[in-house]
């Protein structure tokens, strides 16, 4: 059963008061670890935004020290839908004239007659389907013996769309479709790859036509002389010429006929097709346009973080933080910085990127157009491992640098790890303090019971005085 507290009626005290405002004096030492510990949480905050920022700064920057950047091409077709192709990291500039005899094709057969739907019952039997190349004529046909015959059996009962799905289960390296025309359903079989070597003959064996059943196993045939299917197109390899000389591919994608291309063959005629490939200065301008935006970003976080305000009198998170400034300072010293990776440019401001008062970068278009113009310089400027040297490329520099800071050693790092080793030594101090003020408070509760009861006597004690006091008074009279 609980007890009621009755606790200051003896005395006549706001004894919860009294207890209440004296807690609240000793709380202050927790409330201002709890001030502390907001502050450092604010600042551990502040750190992620910047670990971001300058993880974004090096990742840009390392896109500049990569030379790979700079080897990029991008090519231009004069006819795009008869050759398109993609140019990889090391291919060349350079002008190909291409003519497209031919495009790769695969075998593809067809029913002569139609069916009255694709539910038409099929008889019982077996296809073996063999892959190979026929005959120019297509008279003969010669198996490739490295991948043997697939077997696919019709069971009884079966539908023309069942032996259709039975042969595009068995993998023979054939598809089947059902084609619907104006006089009804034809099944369709196509080589599963391009190339006059990937041709397919089919022979059937009809075990049981069954009764009631409207196609005949033997009806899927093709190559062995008699009825059938009939060959609607032959497999074929690509054809072509690349400046003069004659090329033949199995498909129409070609990829080890010139060096760091990927030729897509999309149409045959007679009209050749000139194919450019060049610098995609493109590509290497917004690399470095990019830079200059996540530098950018992280000195305006920078500044933001460590600035006071006079106007509002209002400091930044991390204002006074020296691993903070230390940051400004370091990128103002490497940005403003020469280096002799280059004989052409030596300083970030000599491409177009000029640095300004606040710290930032600003993008001269003029005076980057002309660096893109000397790509070799350019590359050199940005790319050039000299391994810690002068020579080093600013691209290397600054890549270092954001890896240094984001190690587990770094700057970054280590500020984050003793800002969180702060909040908890706080916490700590806060429970051992909680702890405390318990014992105080309970304290405090049992001296004014004491006081409570010793007051209340002597109230009763006063009480009792007065009343003799007054009986004696009255007998006297």
């Amino acid at each position: 059963m609980a007890t009621l507290s009755s606790i200051g009626v003896g005395s006549g005290l706001d004894v919860n008061a009294i207890i209440s405002q004296l807690m609240a004096i000793e709380r202050r030492p927790i409330q201002q670890l709890e001030s502390a510990s907001k502050r450092l949480e604010g600042q551990l905050s502040a750190y992620g935004r910047l670990q971001s920022a300058m993880a974004a700064m090096r990742d840009a920057a390392r896109r500049l020290g990569d030379a790979s950047t700079w080897e990029q091409t991008a090519v231009a077709s004069g006819d795009a839908a008869a050759v398109s192709a993609r140019a990889g990291a090391n291919a060349p500039p350079g002008t190909y004239t291409i003519s497209v005899a031919r495009l790769a094709a695969a075998q593809t057969v067809v029913s002569p007659r139609s069916y009255d739907a694709a539910t038409a019952a099929v008889g019982q039997g077996t296809l073996s389907v063999e892959l190979g190349r026929w005959s120019a004529d297509g008279s003969s046909f010669e198996a490739d013996a490295s991948r043997p015959p697939v077997t696919i059996a019709i069971a009884a009962g079966s539908t023309l769309a069942q032996a259709r799905d039975a042969i595009n289960a068995a993998g023979a390296g054939v598809t089947a479709s059902i084609v619907n025309d104006a006089s009804g359903a034809r099944l369709a079989l196509r080589s599963t790859t391009t190339g006059a070597e990937n041709g397919f003959r089919i022979s059937a064996d009809d075990t049981d036509p069954g009764s009631g059943a409207t196609v005949s196993v033997a009806e899927f045939a093709y190559g062995g002389g008699g009825g059938g299917l009939t060959q609607t197109l032959a497999a074929a390899d690509a054809e072509a010429t690349i400046n003069g000389v004659a090329v033949t591919s199995a498909t129409n994608v070609l990829t080890d006929v010139l060096d760091g291309l990927t030729l897509t063959l999309g149409r045959a005629g007679p009209d050749p097709v000139e194919l450019t490939v060049e610098r995609d200065t493109g590509a290497m301008r917004t690399a470095i346009t990019d830079f200059a935006t996540a530098y950018n970003d992280l000195v305006g976080l920078l500044r933001e973080q460590t600035r006071f305000d006079e106007t509002t009198q209002q400091a930044g998170t991390l204002q006074g933080d020296r691993s903070a400034v230390g940051l400004v300072n370091r990128l103002r010293s490497i940005v403003g910085g020469a280096t002799a990776a280059a004989t052409a440019f030596s300083r970030l401001a000599d491409i177009g990127l000029e640095p300004q008062s606040d710290g930032k970068l600003r993008v001269v278009d003029a005076r980057l157009d002309a660096a893109l113009g000397r790509l070799d310089e350019l590359r050199d400027f940005f790319a050039r491992n000299a391994e810690g040297t002068a020579q080093d490329g600013f691209g290397v520099l600054l890549r270092d640098y954001g890896d240094g800071t984001l190690g587990s050693e770094g700057v970054l790092t280590a500020r984050q790890d003793a800002l969180r080793a702060g909040i908890d030594r706080n916490g700590e101090r806060i429970d051992r303090l909680e702890d405390r003020l318990a014992l105080v408070e309970a304290r405090l509760r049992r001296q004014y019971t004491l006081l409570d009861e010793n007051v209340s006597r002597l109230n009763g004690l006063q009480n009792y005085v007065s009343q003799q006091i007054q009986n004696w008074n009255r007998s006297s009279t």
